[in-house]
């Protein structure tokens, strides 16, 4: 599912909003999990799931195409873990 799947299945779902109010609304929750996350917060949504930050150290890497050793700096990375409600959903047979 894209983002514009999402904002047509919520138009459809919510149709007293406007698709343009849809979109604000999905591009809001959107911009408040990126800024959470990018100021190393935690972002928790009961029965889905929490994102969140890990930081990756520093290490050697090397060049798959020269095999030249190349240094690859420390990054943050976000981070997924699953809820049980979304478990649950995804194992149902």
């Amino acid at each position: 599912m894209t983002r514009s799947d999402l904002v047509e299945k919520l138009s459809e779902k919510f149709s007293s909003l406007t698709k343009r109010d849809v979109e604000q609304a999905v591009d809001i929750i959107f911009d408040e999990i990126s800024t959470t996350l990018a100021k190393g917060g935690r972002v928790e949504l009961r029965g889905f799931g929490a994102f969140s930050v890990r930081k990756r150290e520093g290490r050697m890497g090397r060049n798959p195409r020269t095999g030249e050793t190349v240094t690859v700096p420390a990054k943050s990375v976000p981070f997924f873990k699953a809820g049980k409600g979304l478990k649950d959903r995804l194992n149902q047979k």
